[in-house]
């Protein structure tokens, strides 16, 4: 079939198998032109079929050496319709990890779920013994409750008794407009933390411990974000900030856990990046058109894998140590929050329209990033050629 790009709001319907296999290739160059990195052997990544958990399988394995088991929840091809992108971006990486001689197996269901907790415990124990580190990297608008069986879903609000008023851009015509965001109910941000936050990451903790596949120093690392002023009262401050907040909690209760085989859980601080996820926050859009266009002059831009390679290398298996900030976390969002890149970004928020928007920000670099998400826009690819959609991943169990 011709694959094109079916768009509904923020969300891409359609993905295309041939670009996303470029996508996850261009991404094993670059890990493989950086060296390698003397870092985890078998590794789990839970969200690993897109953005920071595809970009961290693709470097613990062609950066490290490390066989990998990745957990998703993707939607699988049918005869005339396409897979979700991640179900290509993960039959693409197990290939060329299979080529390499690497190990990779996969899981594709809930992860929130006790029944795939199970199946990837099952599956380490029978073909690993042990794991050194578990990426938690899950982006999901709702959560099942394992034990409660409660459905939580997740709002984009801020907090307070103010509604918040700010500027955005739809990234799909340029039209720079004004969005106004009604503050959170407390059930609205106790069923955001539920989702987001790190009750489930301690729970998958608590099940390979307990199951004694957590090796001696083990690592475990999960993502967050802070960001700009200008965004703070929609993210930082607002419900998803919340959930954060219990995330960067629960690193320091996870860690206690793990003392008594000198493990470690971390939090990363990443950069504002086009993801499924970002996309859907109001601000967030125009915020990074206007970071990508300072970043780009700067020469200090970085994608998923630019920022996972530096995660692994710089930071997580730094021999000098692990460096954190004065609340425990990683920070590879220094690039991004530099303080001359944000007085740049702040002076531009204050001019952009929609006039201005494509000389002052660069709205075509993230609608380009946005479609490459789902393999489209990738170079070298002949989107007017009939592309085979039924793509089987080789080590999906």
């Amino acid at each position: 079939m011709i694959i094109e790009p079916r768009m509904r709001g923020f969300i891409c319907l359609t993905a295309h198998p041939k670009g996303c296999e470029q996508n996850v290739i261009n991404q094993i160059n670059y890990v493989k032109s950086k060296g390698e990195i003397e870092g985890p052997k078998k590794v789990l990544v839970i969200g690993a079929s897109t953005g920071f958990g595809l970009a961290s399988r693709i470097t613990s394995a062609f950066g490290c050496g490390a066989a990998t088991v990745g957990v998703y929840f993707e939607k699988p091809p049918a005869p005339g319709k396409t897979a979700s992108p991640g179900w290509y971006n993960t039959a693409a990486f197990e290939q060329q990890a299979q080529k390499a001689g690497l190990y990779a197996k996969s899981v594709n269901g809930d992860a929130f779920s006790t029944e795939i907790k199970q199946k990837v415990i099952d599956l380490i124990k029978a073909d690993l013994g042990q794991i050194d580190l578990v990426v938690y990297s899950l982006a999901s608008p709702k959560r099942v409750h394992p034990i409660t069986g409660v459905v939580h879903n997740s709002v984009l609000k801020p907090i307070g008794e103010t509604t918040f008023t700010n500027k955005t851009v739809d990234f799909h015509t340029g039209v720079v407009s004004e969005v106004s965001i009604t503050p959170a109910n407390e059930e609205e941000i106790e069923n955001t933390v539920a989702v987001m936050g790190g009750e489930d990451w301690g729970m998958w903790i608590d099940e390979l411990k307990a199951a004694n596949l957590l090796a001696p120093e083990a690592i475990t690392v999960a993502y967050s974000y802070i960001g700009p002023a200008v965004t703070e009262a929609v993210y930082r401050k607002g419900t998803i900030g919340r959930a954060k907040d219990h995330l960067e909690a629960t690193a320091f209760a996870i860690s206690d856990k793990l003392k008594d085989i000198n493990g470690k859980a971390f939090v990363s601080v990443n950069k504002a990046l086009v993801t499924q996820a970002s996309s859907a926050i109001p601000v967030i859009p125009l915020y990074i058109s206007l970071l990508y266009k300072i970043m780009k002059e700067n020469g200090t831009h970085e994608g998923c894998i630019e920022q996972m390679q530096r995660l692994f290398a710089e930071r997580l298996y730094n021999k000098g140590g692990i460096a954190t900030d004065e609340q425990g976390r990683i920070r590879v969002d220094d690039l991004e929050m530099d303080s001359d890149v944000q007085a740049k970004v702040a002076a531009l928020w204050a001019e952009a329209t929609e006039e201005s928007l494509p000389k002052i920000g660069d709205l075509a670099g993230y609608k380009r990033d946005f479609l490459n998400l789902f393999g489209f826009d990738v170079d070298g690819i002949d989107y007017t050629k009939d592309t085979d959609e039924m793509v089987a991943v080789p080590g999906l169990v």
